[in-house]
């Protein structure tokens, strides 16, 4: 049985329940794990009306990169109200768009010189997935409208985000609605044989990425893969070799590289870009969430000049057929450049190393606990599962933490902590002590 909720302002929650309809929620869930009611947030903490606080150690949906009320993200948001809160984007231009676009060119991988906006992550996808099968619709291949993904990934909740989705759940609710498409083998490194290295398991998966591209190439658009790690299907970690093997391939059978660093991107993986690791440019980059630093909707599909110069063209019927009312929204804009600032102006990339260095090395008790498998790391993104007999154990964790100051959302049996770039020694102290406890405990309700 779950406790009470711990949110003092028990009418809003109540009113929260039979007026909002909770995202990736099963509602009737809440009567016995209910809402949490936040008030305000400061750092890498979130509190309740009574004062209450909670270490937001998933950045409220990975999307958080420089804690809750940023002053410097504050003060260019306020500055941009004083200016302009939006204008749309068709046949017009602002500054904050303008210079976004300009400063990405310069991070991203050599060779992406263009930006198309959005307002979030499946939007993205969708885009990427439009352009490319328009790409070879205006080169005279119509045929190539086909696309695989990684066995267990995930690109969103749109439909056409879906199909390229490999996902149980939303195949058995949605599955008439969508499009689905194929999948090959994750080169998670969990699946690998016994002696096997990640290296490679993530080449043995390459091999058969190889294979299918040789006997399907010449229907397929692209191969859209999340670089790294694979988020929601329980933060699955591979090699980069896999990534670097999969260029060659796509290079090789004129194939579409979609890279999905939605969540991923913007520092996440220890890099900007998780394809720097693997040293490649993929055709589309796909980014969001971080990109604002958590403040507001935004993304962004970055693309090379040989497949935007097949657009360009005076019939509107070659030109990219695709909008948003909100595109390159001003506010999104100055968040997000804000948010590049603080990249510059903190050297965050370096913090970050010695943050992730830290945690590992006081989380040695996780790992070596006998309830912990697969213990893993890439960045600022760790994981592992917990042995438990319990069947609602994620509900079970996430209820616990919260009475040890923490707000964590398993994903099954997986744990994981993806945490504010801000978040100083003493309070990753505390999420790993207060995380082995809960671990502890639920290792002794196994024993009895």
């Amino acid at each position: 049985m779950f406790m009470e909720s711990k949110s003092p302002n028990k009418d809003l929650v109540a009113q929260s329940m039979a007026a909002v309809w909770h995202p990736c929620s099963q509602m009737k869930h809440y009567e016995s794990f209910p809402l949490l009611s936040i008030s305000r947030g400061d750092g890498v903490w979130l509190y309740d009306d009574e004062g209450g606080r909670y270490l937001d150690a998933v950045s409220s949906w990975w999307v958080n990169l420089f804690g809750h009320c940023n002053p410097l993200i504050n003060t260019a948001i306020i500055d941009q109200l004083g200016k302009l809160e939006h204008v749309m984007l068709a046949g017009c231009t602002h500054e904050p768009v303008v210079e976004l676009s300009e400063r990405l060119i310069k991070l991203a991988p050599e060779g992406l010189g263009h930006c198309f906006y959005a307002s979030d992550g499946a939007s993205a996808t969708e885009i990427a997935l439009k352009m490319s099968v328009h790409y070879w619709l205006d080169r005279g291949k119509p045929e190539k409208n086909q696309f695989i993904s990684l066995e267990n990934s995930y690109h969103g909740e749109t439909l056409g985000a879906l199909s390229v989705s490999d996902i149980k759940l939303f195949r058995d609710a949605y599955g008439a609605l969508v499009r689905q498409q194929s999948t090959v083998p994750s080169p998670d490194w969990r699946k690998a044989l016994d002696g096997e290295t990640a290296e490679e398991y993530a080449l043995r998966c390459a091999l058969a990425l190889e294979e299918y591209l040789q006997q399907h190439h010449s229907q397929l658009a692209a191969f859209i893969v999340e670089p790294l790690v694979q988020g929601a299907t329980g933060m699955a970690m591979y090699h980069p070799v896999y990534l670097a093997r999969a260029r060659e391939l796509c290079n090789e059978f004129g194939v579409h590289l979609i890279a999905d660093e939605i969540a991923v991107g913007m520092g996440r993986t220890g890099t900007m870009f998780a394809c720097e690791q693997a040293e490649i440019t993929p055709d589309f980059l796909l980014l969001s969430k971080g990109i604002t630093g958590g403040y507001l909707p935004l993304s962004v599909v970055m693309t090379s000049d040989d497949i935007y110069k097949v657009f360009y063209h005076q019939k509107i019927s070659r030109g990219f057929l695709h909008s948003h009312s909100y595109t390159g929204n001003p506010l999104a804009c100055r968040a997000a450049l804000a948010t590049l600032d603080i990249f510059t102006r903190d050297d965050v990339l370096a913090t970050n190393r010695h943050k992730a260095a830290y945690l590992n090395q006081i989380a040695t008790p996780l790992p070596e606990h006998h309830a912990v498998r697969n213990w893993r790391n890439v960045g600022m993104i760790w994981a592992f599962e917990v042995l438990s007999p319990h069947n609602d154990f994620s509900q079970r964790f996430a209820a616990m933490a919260l009475q040890h100051e923490l707000l964590l959302r398993p994903i099954g049996n997986t744990v994981y902590f993806m945490p504010p770039y801000t978040i100083e020694n003493d309070e990753l102290d505390l999420l790993v002590q207060n995380v082995l406890h809960i671990v502890n405990q639920l290792s002794e309700d196994e024993v009895r």
